[in-house]
């Protein structure tokens, strides 16, 4: 048996023709959904992009107690388990996040590994004296504008891209073991993750008319672009979502050729969407988790059934795929991964959960059932009580800092962390994705009816419906095992809330 999984990074399920879009040209995904199952209500768990990851090896949501982060050392890993258990496992990303601080063992759990350098502000290609960069690329903080202007440099043609080079070296893999049995591929790419750098002939896929600033990144902020600027980039997106699409047939032509489709698990997933100014917003995590960002795409091909051309409505989250894998290989589960094996699900549409839990760490808690989204803040202007719980004490790009490890405190264990206590860390608001909590307080405590307000443009009142979704947050917080301050900080009544354990100071003994 074999699996290839292929991943995108902000892939807008509405900017494909399987899920109903009708001007961005993607014709390739509209073939894959002719050759597999495409699911209807797929949805984020712990956000974003290594919150995702975490997701994806260990099966488990992740982000009530911490944010963006390494894999854990009680966390189990689906790659390391195929892996012990003698399935090869081989990863090819330009995913530049996997090679900070803050994602730095995620790759080394594969049995073999590739990387593609250049994308975003990926500290690549050194050039040490001035550049002129566009304004809408400077906006952005720090270094990030300027190496991004300097790696576009370096990838003049499609050919030096790093996604063109990412599928290039899974097609490789493809053609080198294809005849081989019992390994696990994940081709990863950053696309169509801003910024959308692609190629003319993409371009010129979505002719208009725009003499505006070169406008391509734009920034986690509420809209501030002219109608033009906004179009524009929406654009920009649809040519990069292109080039997805062109290998995505790449990957489904090499399944043709080699008759992959009798024994190979096909999934092609994203970790989230994008917003490109609905709600009047860019981008995500500043902003509610709006169906934009939290409703994802999902096609899955399982030769065992072998079921094609069909739609499955049934809840499902990232959680579900790294069980769905390792049964897909008779592999046994880790008894604290919460998602649930889809193989019934693909075959015939079986419900696995009646409701599903999503979030970025100190934001909204969020929770749907498919029809209901509750989006539930903080009661709390200073969001607080808010902590981090880490073996692995790092952010995005860096460290701890001293000044945030001077107050560590010891947490007893968690049902999930294996006997091991962790580090009670404060949550700074300023520091990082930390400021995005913020954002819940702006926009308080939301409920959609997604039946008859598809995209969420007018919440309702609706108390004995608030208490049906209030019932499934707080069940899935148990489940999941969040700290009691989270049932504090959302203002959840008492009867709701776990028992608090008081955390011991750094090196006492119980």
């Amino acid at each position: 048996m074999k699996t290839i999984m292929v991943m995108f990074d902000s892939l807008n399920r509405h900017m494909l023709e399987p899920y109903g879009c009708d001007w961005v040209k993607t014709p390739n995904f509209r073939r894959l959904a002719e050759k597999s199952v495409t699911f209807d209500a797929s949805y984020v768990g712990s956000m974003p992009c290594m919150p995702a990851r975490r997701e994806l090896h260990t099966g488990r949501l992740n982000f009530l107690h911490r944010s963006w982060g390494p894999l854990e050392p009680f966390d189990d890993s689906m790659p390391e388990i195929l892996k012990k258990r003698g399935v090869y496992t081989h990863l090819v990303s330009d995913h530049y996040h996997y090679w900070e601080e803050g994602g730095a063992n995620y790759h080394t759990k594969y049995r073999t590994w590739e990387i593609e350098r250049g994308q975003e502000g990926d500290p690549w290609k050194g050039v040490v004296g001035e550049i002129e960069i566009p304004a809408t690329i400077d906006d952005h903080p720090g270094v990030w504008p300027r190496q991004d202007w300097v790696n576009r440099s370096y990838m003049p043609r499609e050919e030096d891209q790093s996604q063109h080079l990412v599928f290039e070296k899974g097609l490789e893999f493809i053609r080198t073991n294809h005849g081989e049995d019992n390994w696990f591929l994940q081709i990863e790419t950053f696309d169509p993750h801003e910024p959308y750098f692609t190629q003319k002939k993409y371009k010129d896929l979505y002719p208009h008319d725009y003499k505006g600033r070169n406008f391509d990144w734009p920034n986690y902020r509420a809209v501030e672009e002219t109608d033009d600027e906004v179009q524009h980039c929406r654009y920009e997106n649809a040519a990069l979502v292109s080039m997805c699409d062109e290998h995505i047939g790449e990957i489904l032509d090499a399944m043709d050729q080699y008759g992959l489709w009798e024994d190979t698990l096909l999934i092609v997933n994203t970790d989230h969407g994008f917003l490109l100014g609905e709600h009047g917003w860019w981008a995500k995590c500043r902003a509610p988790f709006w169906e934009e960002v939290a409703h994802t795409p999902l096609f899955i091909w399982d030769p065992r059934s072998a079921r094609k051309d069909k739609r499955r409505k049934s809840l499902v989250q990232t959680i579900d795929l790294a069980p769905t894998i390792l049964e897909f290989f008779e592999t046994d589960r880790p008894e604290h991964m919460q998602g649930k094996v889809l193989r019934d699900t693909i075959d015939s549409d079986m419900p696995v959960r009646e409701a599903g839990l999503f979030g970025i760490h100190g934001s909204h808690v969020n929770v749907t059932d498919g029809r209901y989204v509750y989006m539930r803040a903080p009661i709390d202007p200073a969001n607080r009580p808010l902590y981090e719980y880490t073996l692995m004490p790092a952010h995005m790009r860096a460290s701890f800092s001293v000044e945030e490890l001077r107050d560590i405190r010891l947490a007893e264990p968690f049902s999930f962390t294996k006997g091991c206590r962790l580090m009670m860390i404060d949550s700074a608001p300023a520091d990082g994705l930390a400021k995005t909590a913020f954002c819940a307080n702006e926009f308080g405590t939301l409920l959609y009816d997604l039946e008859t307000d598809p995209k969420q443009e007018n919440p309702i009142d609706n108390p004995e419906v608030e208490e049906q979704m209030i019932a499934h947050l707080v069940r899935l917080m148990k489940e999941n095992d969040a700290p009691p301050e989270q049932f504090q900080r959302l203002g959840l009544v008492e009867k709701d809330m776990p028992v608090a354990q008081e955390p011991a100071a750094a090196g006492t003994e119980n």
